[in-house]
């Protein structure tokens, strides 16, 4: 089972979950549950809903809506 973090912003507004699997693997989510994107450490490449590589690294908040 993952683990998952709520992320909110000054206001204490959810901006969407971040779950982290047992492997490492990281998928955020908006406040809606709508998938943004994926990070996978094995190859450290962070990938977006439409699954095209975003960037080396873990850049998953960056695909956070109002950043």
């Amino acid at each position: 089972m993952a683990h998952r973090q709520t992320l909110k912003d000054a206001r204490f507004r959810v901006l969407g979950y971040l779950d982290t699997d047992l492997d490492g693997g990281q998928a955020l989510s908006d406040a809606q549950f709508r998938r943004l994107g994926t990070y996978d450490p094995k190859t450290n490449v962070t990938k977006d809903s439409q699954f095209r590589k975003i960037g080396q690294g873990n850049l998953l908040t960056t695909l956070l809506p109002g950043r």
